[in-house]
């Protein structure tokens, strides 16, 4: 016989929890993140995507083949009664999902015609602050050179001079143009 032990302490019980009944969705979800708080290390089941529902295909073989002669069974009713309506529900999935195919075909067009209709906008006014921009520097430049005509009138300006800054201007806008190729937003991914 085995040696007496020694008398366990008593466990420390637990406060009841009082009974609250949520009034909204909210306070539902407070009071189920409180209960999940309230012992961290415990792990969360957190539930994976159920499979959609698809039919069971038909079989390869069929062995009991019925025909519409006489001498069936009554009984035989009601297994070509589960076959057909099994059959139907088939067919009504497959149908279901080809409408599904369908839709997703469809808004894959629309958002590849909305990406197109951006990038043509985006493209138009790009097209228009070039020119605002064009038109600015023009202005400025014709500035410029009547400031050193009223300074300098019997000084003529250099041709080259005015050449290269017009090559500046050029490269400096083409980097700009550069950075605005990409569309100004994303469409989402479906």
């Amino acid at each position: 016989m085995a040696a007496p032990s020694a008398p366990r302490p008593p466990r420390p019980r637990k406060e009841p929890q009082p009974l609250v009944i949520p009034r909204s969705a909210a306070e539902e979800q407070r009071l189920r993140l409180e209960r999940l708080m309230r012992n961290p290390e415990k792990t969360v089941p957190i539930p994976e995507k159920l499979n959609e529902w698809a039919p069971r295909p038909p079989p390869e073989f069929v062995r009991d083949v019925m025909g519409s002669s006489a001498g069936a069974g009554s009984g035989e009713f009601h297994v070509y009664r589960h076959l057909r309506r099994r059959e139907y529900q088939r067919q009504d999935f497959m149908d279901a999902m080809a409408e599904k195919q369908r839709l997703d075909e469809e808004f894959q067009k629309k958002l590849e015609r909305n990406k197109m209709i951006a990038e043509e906008q985006t493209a138009k006014r790009r097209r228009k602050r070039q020119k605002l921009k064009e038109k600015k520097l023009q202005a400025k430049k014709n500035k410029l050179e009547q400031k050193k005509q009223e300074k300098d009138p019997n000084q003529s300006q250099e041709p080259g001079s005015s050449e290269d800054d017009e090559e500046d201007s050029k490269e400096e806008e083409e980097e700009k143009e550069d950075d605005a190729e990409e569309p100004s937003f994303v469409m989402g991914r479906g």
